[in-house]
C-alpha cells in the first residue's frame, strides 16, 4: 500500500499542510496580482463568478452524500446554508484590487436550488458498481441543463449590456 503526502511550495517556503481556505486565499492573491499587472481595464472587463452551492445530505460527494429526493427549491430562507467564508475572502481581495472586477455573486442564487442537481441521473452509462447502488454515486454539486447555469449566463449578458451602455456614456 502506498501512502502519499502532498506538499505545497510558495517561493522558498514549503508547506506540509495547507487548508482549503488558506489555499483559496493564496490563489486569489496570485490571480489578483496577475490581473492588476497584466490587464488593461480600458480594453477588458474582468468578471469573477462566485461560489456555487452544493447540496449533499448525509455526507459529502465521497462519503455517501445524496440529493436524489430533492424535488423543489428551498422556499424558506432559514434553511439556506451560511455564507461561505471563502466568499468574504474573495470580496476582500476584489475590493483591494486596482483593476475593476465584476463580481457575479451566484452563491445565494444557487443555494435555493437544491432540486437542480443531476443526482443519480448524472450520466447515461453507469458502471456495474454504480448500477448496484446508484444512491452512493450522486452528483449534488453540478447542475442540470437547462437550469441554474442559464441564470448565470443571463447575469453575464446583463453585465455586458451594462458595460456597453457605460462605455457609450463616456
Amino acid at each position: 500500500m502506498c501512502h502519499r503526502k502532498d506538499y505545497y511550495q510558495e517561493g522558498s517556503h514549503i508547506y506540509s499542510e495547507l487548508n482549503v481556505v488558506d489555499a483559496f486565499h493564496k490563489a486569489l492573491i496570485t490571480w489578483s496580482r496577475w490581473i492588476d499587472g497584466n490587464v488593461n481595464p480600458k480594453k477588458t472587463t474582468v468578471m469573477f463568478r462566485g461560489y456555487s452551492a452544493s447540496h449533499f445530505s448525509g455526507g459529502q460527494w465521497n462519503s455517501g452524500g445524496s440529493c436524489d429526493k430533492e424535488t423543489e427549491p428551498i422556499k424558506n430562507e432559514q434553511y439556506l446554508s451560511t455564507y461561505p467564508p471563502k466568499m468574504s475572502i474573495l470580496e476582500d481581495v476584489i475590493h483591494k484590487m486596482r483593476t475593476p472586477v465584476v463580481y457575479l455573486n451566484i452563491t445565494r442564487l444557487t443555494d435555493y436550488r437544491k432540486d437542480a442537481h443531476p443526482s443519480i441521473y448524472r450520466k447515461q452509462h453507469l458502471s456495474e458498481e454504480e448500477r448496484r447502488s446508484p444512491e452512493r454515486y450522486q452528483d449534488c454539486s453540478h447542475w442540470c441543463l437547462p437550469g441554474v447555469p442559464d441564470s448565470w449566463n443571463e447575469l453575464v449578458y446583463a453585465q455586458l449590456l451594462i458595460s456597453q451602455h457605460q462605455m457609450l456614456q463616456q
